[in-house]
């Protein structure tokens, strides 16, 4: 169904209690990434640091909101180095990107060098957010997809299926959204990704797929068009 799809990757998504990068979470993610690769899917992927530090956890520690955002953004990088090594592990091709230049181990952030590595095959990674403090990875993933074209957000979340009435956990009755369009999900207030991610995924056409990334296979899935988690459109195709 989709050609070209960014993947959000949660940095928590990526470990365990024990782990902050969990080996058997990445190689599984690998698996799952070739599987989709080998279907003739361009692939992109932006990956969150919460596992290691959150610029708003720093911020609460008493440093600058500024350094504190660009240690989030240095944790970012850590993920992506893991997942290309794991990728690589399982023989699919990759490029990693970030945003602020670090030559010795990744490719400076450029759209048509990275476009051109999809067009060649190429899993590429984007890391170190957006280069620029306040701003989330919700609002990289956004406008890494704007910038490449993609098709769709598949936007992977540890252990929800999905967009929901209310938080699942706490409220058990919570009633989950097969279908979504940005302006519902922002007149809810379903805080599903930023305001300003939102908008720019509204302003672009670009549809976003919410799944739960625990589930083997739902990546595939995504992609091939089944019906997994909540879709969330600029219009309604109700």
């Amino acid at each position: 169904m989709y050609k070209r799809i960014l993947l959000k990757l949660s940095g928590e998504a990526l470990s365990t209690k024990e782990n902050q990068l969990d080996p058997a979470i990445l190689a599984s993610l690998a698996r799952e990434i070739k599987e989709v690769h080998a279907m003739g899917v361009e692939v992109a992927i932006v990956v969150g640091g919460g596992n290691f530090i959150r610029g708003k956890v720093a911020e609460k520690m008493g440093i600058d909101r500024v350094q504190a955002d660009y240690m989030g953004m240095l944790a970012t990088v850590i993920n992506a180095m893991a997942i290309q090594g794991a990728l690589e592990k399982v023989e699919v091709p990759t490029r990693v990107q970030t945003a602020i230049e670090m030559s010795k181990i990744a490719e400076p952030l450029i759209v048509r060098r990275a476009i051109r590595h999809l067009e060649k095959g190429r899993v590429v990674i984007f890391g170190a957010g957006t280069g620029s403090p306040y701003f989330s990875t919700d609002t990289t993933a956004a406008l890494r997809a704007s910038e490449i074209k993609a098709d769709v957000i598949l936007m992977a979340k540890n252990g929800v299926d999905g967009v929901y009435t209310a938080d699942p956990k706490l409220f058990p009755q919570a009633e989950k959204y097969d279908l979504l369009t940005y302006m519902e999900m922002i007149q809810q207030g379903l805080g599903v990704m930023d305001t300003t991610a939102t908008s720019m995924c509204m302003d672009n056409d670009i549809d976003l797929i919410v799944f739960n990334m625990n589930e083997c296979g739902n990546i595939k899935k995504a992609v091939a068009g089944e019906i997994i988690g909540t879709r969330i459109t600029k219009e309604s195709k109700k």
